[in-house]
């Protein structure tokens, strides 16, 4: 008995959340219509619109995890996610692709100063030079984003900004296909980056980034200009780190001159020599697996293509790929076996390191640069080995409160 209205319940109370949402999304017209969106496109894109609980990293409470895969570039150790396999296949592909596209590649470098090759291996990673299918309905995800995801108040603007792009002709409802984040088109644009970047180059009066190869490479160009790309500037070097390397210094606050790098013993790679221009800029450490795998001196460029996906890995594997389509080598360096923890458990690490001073960041369970730099310096004041890597070792004893 008891069971039978369980189940008699459930619909009920699934068609309440779906109306709230159905509420919610009504509530939305006024900041539409202040946005310019018409009645008539409102009401016709928003009709029947249903909630997608399946999304990864909502908050819905009283519900179990769904277990849907999250960033890969967050889940993944790096070995995994810059296969080489996958490079060499993609760079492959993008020198063929730099012959197809030579002329627009070239006015696109002329008129933003970024390489060809950086724009294509965004190109590469975001959708496989558009053979990846997007495959969520992109209104539903951000209207759902909007209603239960971590970034509500964002995810409300990006919602009203496709409808703007559905009235304004430049995308088909059909076609506005994105990724479980929002990001839509061959380079992967939230509608509010392609509102403030987009790039008619292709002259035919819509910024088409989904069908228009020209459209989506100048596009990502000149997101990567507005966001500070140096010309003529390297994105990275990667270096041999001295045995007594101190991996807390993989911040960006901390930069140096690549000479007073090398003087510290940070060495180019296969004895690659610097010009006194290179030696003078200014670069960070990126050790992305702590004092494991390779080593890398970046660029105000690596941080530049940093704004374009904030991962460590996604900005290694685009500035490789595209150092590849130019005939550069294999890291030098191998990635090691390292393992990758759970995301609760780094969560766990973070929010342990937060309590006594170490960490300030965000609470993602995310293993980035600050996360490893404060996981070395609690390693330091444990009496630890000093990899800054999170680790069972580490999680255990913060446990044991060391």
């Amino acid at each position: 008995m008891l069971l039978a209205m369980i189940v008699s319940l459930a619909p009920v109370q699934i068609l309440a959340a779906d109306a709230a949402f159905t509420q919610f999304v009504a509530s939305l017209w006024p900041e539409a219509q202040q946005a310019g969106v018409s009645r008539a496109v409102f009401d016709r894109e928003t009709r029947a619109l249903e909630p997608d609980y399946k999304l990864p990293d909502l908050l819905l409470p009283g519900r179990p995890s769904t277990g849907a895969p999250s960033q890969a570039e967050f889940v993944q150790v790096p070995a995994d996610y810059v296969k080489e396999a996958s490079i060499a296949r993609l760079a492959a592909e993008g020198q063929r692709l730099m012959i197809q596209h030579r002329a627009t590649l070239a006015a696109i470098e002329q008129r933003f100063g970024v390489p060809g090759a950086i724009i294509l291996a965004i190109w590469g990673r975001e959708t496989d030079y558009g053979r990846h299918a997007l495959p969520y309905d992109g209104l539903r995800v951000l209207a759902t984003q909007a209603y239960v995801g971590r970034r509500k108040d964002q995810y409300r603007g990006e919602f009203i900004e496709a409808l703007k792009l559905i009235q304004n002709g430049d995308v088909t409802r059909k076609n506005l296909r994105t990724s479980w984040g929002g990001a839509t088109g061959l380079t992967q644009f939230l509608p509010s980056e392609l509102h403030k970047h987009g790039v008619d180059f292709d002259g035919d009066g819509h910024i088409n980034i989904w069908t228009s190869v020209p459209d989506a490479l100048a596009s990502a160009a000149q997101q990567l200009k507005n966001k500070g790309w140096q010309p003529g500037l390297r994105w990275a070097y990667e270096v041999l780190a001295p045995r007594n390397a101190d991996c807390t210094q993989g911040v960006p606050e901390v930069t140096k001159p690549i000479s007073q790098w090398a003087r510290e013993g940070y060495i180019p790679v296969r004895g690659l020599r610097l010009s006194a221009a290179e030696q003078a800029q200014s670069a960070s450490l990126l050790q992305p697996e702590g004092i494991y795998g390779p080593a890398f001196l970046t660029t105000k460029n690596y941080f530049v293509i940093k704004e374009y996906n904030f991962s460590d890995l996604y900005v290694l594997f685009v500035g490789h790929l595209a150092d590849r389509m130019a005939n550069g080598p294999p890291f030098a360096t191998p990635w090691s076996a390292s393992t990758q923890m759970r995301s609760t458990d780094v969560e766990t690490m973070q929010k342990h390191l937060t309590q006594i001073g170490l960490y300030s960041s965000k609470l993602d369970g995310k293993a980035g640069m600050q996360t490893r730099a404060a996981l070395g310096a609690y390693q330091k004041k444990a009496g630890l080995k000093v990899d800054c890597w999170p680790s069972a070792d580490v999680l255990r004893a913060m446990s044991a409160g060391r």
